[in-house]
């Protein structure tokens, strides 16, 4: 089924749950051969809502395994197990829920096509719940601890907490049967072809009886007229190599670029991994070369009457804006996460997130020991490694890590990147934190990576050292990242 018949089936299923006709939208939902993982989901809620709870498990685990880190899905299925009363399959799905969210209070999937956000704090009330109800009310009262203590606070989880103190249930958080995700509605308007020209008529011709209905009426053509070749047009690339694209690519991480069947592109560099960097529609991003395939364009110079290019006609090649160069990383350096590790398909190493009073990145080779990663987080924290103390989260339970653990702990890595909580246990005199300079952004800067720090225009920000001549690493909000010199001011000295 081609990728236009699945988005039009997509769409008229969607029409007719706004239409209050479930069976028809389930029906149309099923007939589709190639469902992906956001179709997948809406036939599990549509299920869900006739309950039909064995077939909303089965559509849960096709949308997983088609997205591993859709937290939505995990969430969903995690209510299937609950009115299933297995309960310990739902805990372990509310617990995946809540670690896709990684750290985030929230994760709006409005730009995906729902209108919905998921909120870490309605996943640890029924995290809570189903704690409850395998008798375990310690871990469930701190589990709505730990979601009062997120923003924005609701009401329903402070009855909970109530409840839980007088060893009570209460309701279960779900989802409106109704909420799906819907085609993109660019994709969908496409989907209807429109006449910009309509039909032209003939109003006078000098042929007889002339009734062609084209753009233009038939002319009289002189007998024994010399052959003369039509100058080709001049199609003028402005950058890279014209390439087709041949199947669909949406893009997982904001390097890379959405490309549809037919769409040309101008490829400017091919990587040795098999991604192409491309231009589209006056846009940057990278492409699997495979989805691509060359054209063939032969583009001329406008020649004159005496066959000298005639440079006074040429259109003038668009302005670049080349943006400062990324700092160079080493290999060696395990206090940053490089840019390679983004887009590599394997890399060669894990991203190791780690909550203290802020939060810092670094990377490490899977299966180091402890005390090497304590090292390298005092490094990053600028402080003693003998103050720190690391724990990371097991069956929705916080669990410290000692040089026993680190099997475990690796064994949590998802997608190369773990997550791990860091506490001081002294008060560490070593050591004294750097004197530091004060920046105030002159712009907002959004993170497109790991490593980067996102702030909004007005923010101070601390600087903590200097990475290149165009990048600065710096402290704002309670995060640690690198951003470009050219976004702030310095204020002054501590």
């Amino acid at each position: 089924m081609s990728f236009l018949n699945t988005l039009r089936q997509w769409d008229q299923a969607v029409a007719c749950v706004d239409q209050g006709d479930v069976e028809a939208a389930l029906k149309a939902f099923l007939d589709i051969e190639e469902k992906n993982s956001k179709i997948s989901f809406n036939i599990g809620c549509l299920h869900l809502a006739n309950n039909d709870l064995r077939a909303a498990e089965k559509a849960f685990d096709c949308s997983i395994g088609k997205d591993e880190h859709l937290a939505v899905a995990f969430f969903q299925r995690g209510v299937a197990f609950f009115k299933k009363e297995n309960f310990e399959e739902g805990l372990a799905d509310f617990s995946n829920a809540l670690r896709e969210l990684r750290g985030n209070n929230l994760i709006d999937y409005k730009p995906l096509g729902l209108s919905y956000k998921l909120y870490a704090s309605e996943v640890l009330h029924n995290m809570a719940l189903a704690q409850a109800q395998q008798g375990q009310w310690d871990k469930a009262q701190e589990s709505l601890l730990s979601a009062l203590g997120l923003k924005p606070k609701f009401r329903h989880v402070e009855l909970a907490l109530e409840a839980i103190l007088k060893q009570k249930l209460f309701d279960l958080v779900e989802i409106h049967p109704r909420l799906l995700f819907k085609p993109n509605r660019n994709y969908v308007a496409e989907l209807e072809q429109k006449d910009y020209l309509g039909k032209a008529k003939v109003v006078a011709s000098v042929v007889h009886k002339d009734e062609f209905s084209g753009f233009a009426p038939l002319q009289p053509q002189p007998e024994d007229a010399p052959a003369t070749p039509k100058a080709p047009e001049v199609l003028r690339a402005l950058k890279g190599e014209p390439h087709t694209v041949l199947y669909e690519f949406s893009p997982e991480t904001s390097d890379e670029l959405a490309v549809l069947p037919g769409n040309i592109v101008f490829v400017l560099q091919r990587g040795d991994d098999n991604w192409a960097s491309v231009i589209f529609n006056e846009r940057r991003g990278l492409v699997p070369y495979n989805y691509l395939e060359p054209l063939d364009i032969t583009t001329l110079s406008k020649q004159g009457q005496n066959g000298t290019p005639s440079g006074a006609d040429e259109i003038p090649a668009p302005p670049f804006k080349n943006p400062p160069a990324r700092p160079v990383r080493h290999s060696g350096d395990y206090n940053n996460v490089t840019s390679e590790l983004r887009r590599s398909q394997e890399p060669s190493g894990c991203i190791v997130k780690v909550h203290c009073s802020y939060t810092v990145v670094i990377t490490a080779l899977p299966g180091v020991p402890y005390e090497t990663l304590l090292q390298r987080i005092g490094t990053k924290l600028n402080l003693p490694a003998s103050a720190l103390s690391l724990s990371y989260v097991r069956s929705g339970e916080r669990v410290a890590i000692g040089e026993s653990e680190m099997t475990s702990v690796w064994h949590c890595m998802r997608s190369g990147r773990l997550t791990l909580w860091c506490t001081l246990s002294e008060d560490p005199q070593e050591n004294p934190p750097k004197k530091s300079v004060q920046a105030l952004a002159l712009y907002a800067y959004e993170p497109s990576s790991p490593e980067d720090l996102e702030f909004s225009q007005g923010d101070i920000i601390t600087v903590l050292s200097k990475v290149n001549a165009d990048w600065l690493e710096g402290q704002c909000n309670g995060k640690i990242g690198i951003f470009p010199a050219s976004f702030v001011q310095t204020l002054h000295k501590n």
